[in-house]
């Protein structure tokens, strides 16, 4: 199978740990949205990331999509979402603090680089932070037990609080949250979380 995507992106980086965690062998196709669009294009028609080629030829895309295929290959045991009931329904909502905090930040991220209105533009960011830092404190009133499975929500939410410590570091500095601070130590330590570590975000030029 054939990754595509960069490691600095948390989407990418949640299927890259999510496949290392279930055993699946992978190459890593390090296209940049920004650099490599027409390219990405023949991949994924939407021209972005992640795509995850299988070994047949199909192309999955989207995240979500892509991760409940190894849920649903892997089967409800080994599964990193529980199959049904409360369990699941508490997975999919830190799933979706967790997703929405990624894209706040990533909205203010672009929102800073193009500004076409500066004084609307500065409340529109500082918005998106406000609902930013809201994912995050309900993410950290949430119990992250030291000796719980890693299972999807702590890999995305280990996968957002590092995005979110490069992309916009004084949203999370370390001591403000603790229980995130526990997870993503945990979390980072583990070989799956390792093999796939962006190393630095780089907010894309105009150009």
């Amino acid at each position: 199978m054939i990754l595509v995507g960069q490691y600095d992106s948390p989407n990418v980086r949640r299927v890259a740990v999510s496949l290392g965690i279930l055993g699946f062998a992978f190459e890593n196709d390090a296209l940049s949205v920004f650099g490599d669009f027409d390219s990405m294009r023949t991949v994924n028609p939407l021209g972005r990331v992640p795509s995850l080629v299988l070994d047949d030829g199909t192309t999955l895309i989207d995240s979500a999509a892509t991760l409940d295929w190894l849920d649903q290959t892997v089967g409800p045991e080994r599964a990193l979402v529980p199959p049904g009931g409360v369990p699941r329904q508490q997975a999919l909502q830190l799933l979706a603090l967790a997703a929405g905090t990624i894209d706040k930040v990533r909205a203010v991220a672009y929102g800073r680089l193009v500004r076409p209105q500066p004084d609307r533009w500065s409340d529109w960011i500082a918005r998106c932070r406000t609902q930013a830092e809201g994912g995050l404190a309900a993410l950290a009133a949430h119990s992250w037990p030291a000796d719980a499975r890693v299972d999807q929500a702590c890999i995305t939410t280990t996968c957002m609080i590092r995005y979110v410590r490069l992309a916009d570091p004084d949203l999370l500095p370390p001591g403000r949250y603790p229980s995130l601070d526990a997870l993503s130590l945990r979390c980072e330590a583990l070989p799956a979380f390792r093999a796939v570590y962006p190393a630095e975000y780089v907010v894309p030029s105009k150009d």
